[in-house]
C-alpha cells in the first residue's frame, strides 16, 4: 500500500510539515510516484519502530480475517531463549535461526540469508541493547502462524545500533502474512515504552513474567481499542 504524505503524518502523529522535513534530511524511507511522495506501510513502521518513535494504534485495524495472535500468544509460540550464541551479527542470527520452532518445510537457510540482507538496508537495533531482526517481506516464509521470538544472548554484540550500545536482547518476528507482521510489530513497539513491559526486558525476566507482562499489555490495548470504538459508534 502506498501511503501519502498526509496519511504518513497521521500514523506517525506528526505534522505534514514534519514529514517533509524528515523527507530533506533523508530520515524517512520514501519513494517519488510521478513526482509526488508515496510511502511502503511496512518500511514506515520498520523506521518508526528503530527510532523508537510513537505511531498510531490505526498501524493495528487494517480491515480483513487475517489471525492475529496477542502479543503474548506470538511470544509462547516464539518461546524465551536465554544464552543465545554468537560473538558477531552475522553468527547470533544464525543462533536464532536455528531455535526457532518453524515447520520442517521452512527453509531456514533462506530465513537466515533473508536476515542478514534486511540488516544490510540498516540495521535494526532499536537501542538501549534492543534488536529487532525480521524480514522484509514475511509473505515468503510460508509459516502456518505468527510468530515472535524473544533472545537474549550470552555476549553482547555490537550491532550498528544508533546509539552506539551493543545488543543484548533480540526479538525476531516470523509471520505468513503482512498484516499479522506489521500488527506484531506495532504491539511491540508501543511495548518497549510500556514501562512495565520494557522492565522485565530489561531485568532479564522469567518466562512467566514476561507472558504475564506481555498479557497485561495486550489487555491494555484492546482495552484502548474498545473505547475508542465506543466513542466512534
Amino acid at each position: 500500500m502506498k501511503l501519502r504524505v498526509k496519511d504518513a503524518a497521521e500514523l506517525l502523529k506528526v505534522s505534514e510539515k514534519t514529514i517533509y522535513r524528515w523527507i530533506a534530511q533523508e530520515k524517512l524511507p520514501v519513494h517519488q510516484v510521478s513526482r509526488q511522495y508515496r510511502f511502503n506501510r511496512a518500511e514506515l513502521l520498520e523506521w518508526a519502530t528503530t527510532k523508537c518513535i510513537p505511531i498510531s494504534p490505526k498501524m493495528m485495524e487494517e480491515p480483513g480475517d487475517v489471525y492475529i495472535p496477542s502479543l503474548e500468544e506470538a511470544l509462547r509460540s516464539g518461546g524465551v531463549h536465554y544464552r543465545v550464541g554468537g560473538s558477531d551479527k552475522v553468527s547470533v542470527l544464525r543462533s536464532i535461526v536455528n531455535i526457532l520452532a518453524l515447520p520442517e518445510e521452512v527453509d531456514r537457510q533462506f530465513l537466515f540469508q533473508v536476515l542478514l540482507a534486511r540488516e544490510s538496508l540498516g540495521s535494526t537495533a532499536v537501542g538501549d541493547g534492543i534488536a529487532i531482526p525480521h524480514v522484509r517481506n514475511p509473505i515468503t516464509l510460508h509459516v502456518t502462524r505468527p510468530l515472535m521470538a524473544l533472545c537474549f544472548l550470552e555476549i553482547p554484540i555490537d550491532f550498528q545500533a544508533m546509539d552506539g550500545k551493543p545488543v543484548h536482547t533480540l526479538f525476531t518476528i516470523v509471520s505468513p502474512t503482512v498484516k499479522a507482521h506489521l500488527n506484531l510489530l506495532s504491539k511491540l513497539s508501543l511495548g518497549l515504552r510500556s514501562p512495565d513491559f520494557a522492565g522485565v526486558i530489561a531485568r532479564t525476566g522469567s518466562r512467566e513474567d514476561i507472558f504475564r507482562q506481555a498479557g497485561l499489555l495486550d489487555a491494555r490495548l484492546a482495552e484502548r481499542l474498545t473505547v475508542k470504538k465506543e466513542r466512534t459508534s
